[in-house]
């Protein structure tokens, strides 16, 4: 059995021209949460406010299955609550940004009749953040799920195919003493799904994830999806380097591949002096990367900026903008699309840091 959560894949062309190529690397940074704590708030319990109810699964089968589907059915898998909670707490508590993550384990409406959401009131909160010896809540609130289950012929590999995929609806509530209303109230949702492949569609059925077990997992999953939007969290992305054009451009990006950052940079300034218009421009575009490896944003606009001017001639995207009438395709500019691509991204990350720093605060932004 295979399970993969979705993720959202970001393709991009890879630049090979008669001198001049790129490579990809991978570059990780943090980025704020939607969510800002005070720095005084260091001590957290994690609670479960959903109603204890139990319902039956509604399961329907879908009159608009696609080509080549055997079989569609849509499924509202009733989530394990407690399970969710936890894996909530330990999301929060292994990225170590509270000083204490408690789980109350207790199911606060126990007696409900009706299945409901309920905002614990300001009393409840002050008892409970007094008897868990907590700064303040993250609540629980509701969980839903949505299941989509297909089995499929695939006519290219001449076996089946089968598919669950599920869509999870956390709701979280924040809470804070002294407050009469919830500080804020976070609604997420991200998806997960289960694969198999068979020979025979009995095989494939008999080997797919079970309602139950797949209740228990996505309700485990459900709990992690709520953590980036309360805490800083590190995002991972793809930058590009050139790495041909001159022997010195490919000596350079040897010791990049080297970890030898300061000595690429050296090699490419180098480059960068010989006024060499394509060699500049890759060389000032991987001087960007250098620095903003460094986290030094700014530097690495500079530099960046060097790289726009000059993939602008050498592009020659003037006149081949006079000549589409201003609707120019990537691949015709291919070396101004990576810079006009990696300035967004680089001015995304700019307009994040004011607010990573009010969140890092507590550790005096040492990160």
């Amino acid at each position: 059995m295979k399970k993969y959560p979705h993720s959202l894949l970001i393709c991009f062309f890879f630049l090979v021209t008669s001198c001049q190529t790129i490579d990809q690397l991978s570059i990780d940074y943090l980025v704020p949460s939607e969510v800002s704590f005070p720095p005084e708030l260091r001590r957290v319990a994690i609670i479960n406010n959903t109603s204890a109810l139990h319902t039956n699964d509604v399961i329907t089968d879908s009159p608009e299955k696609l080509p080549n589907e055997l079989a569609r059915q849509t499924s509202y898998p009733e989530g394990n609550a407690s399970l969710a909670a936890e894996a909530l707490a330990e999301s929060i508590a292994e990225e170590n940004y509270f000083d204490k993550v408690v789980i109350c384990d207790s199911t606060l409406r126990a007696n409900d009749r009706f299945a409901r959401e309920s905002t614990l009131s300001k009393e409840e909160v002050m008892q409970l953040t007094r008897e868990l010896d907590v700064d303040f809540l993250i609540s629980l609130e509701n969980l839903q799920m949505k299941a989509v289950r297909i089995i499929r012929f695939d006519p290219v590999f001449g076996g089946f195919e089968g598919v669950v995929d599920v869509k999870v609806y956390p709701t979280v509530k924040i809470y804070l003493p002294f407050r009469s209303s919830p500080m804020v109230t976070i609604t997420s949702n991200d998806s997960i799904f289960w694969q198999e492949f068979g020979a025979t569609e009995h095989y494939v059925r008999s080997r797919l994830i079970s309602n139950d077990q797949l209740a228990e997992e996505a309700s485990v999953f459900a709990g992690t999806v709520p953590v980036q939007k309360l805490i800083p969290h590190w995002k991972t992305s793809t930058r590009y380097l050139y790495t041909g054009g001159s022997p010195a451009m490919r000596d350079a990006y040897v010791q990049s591949r080297r970890e030898k950052w300061d000595e690429a940079c050296a090699l490419w300034l180098q480059i960068y002096e010989n006024k060499k218009p394509k060699q500049q421009m890759g060389a000032a575009y991987n001087i960007a990367v250098y620095y903003e490896m460094q986290d030094e944003i700014e530097k690495a606009e500079e530099w960046l900026t060097r790289a726009q001017e000059l993939a602008r001639n050498v592009d020659k995207v003037e006149s081949k903008s006079a000549e589409s009438g201003n609707r120019l395709e990537a691949s015709r500019v291919p070396n101004y699309a990576m810079t006009v691509i990696y300035m967004q991204e680089l001015q995304e990350r700019k307009g994040h840091l004011a607010k990573l720093n009010m969140q890092m605060k507590r550790f005096g932004n040492d990160f």
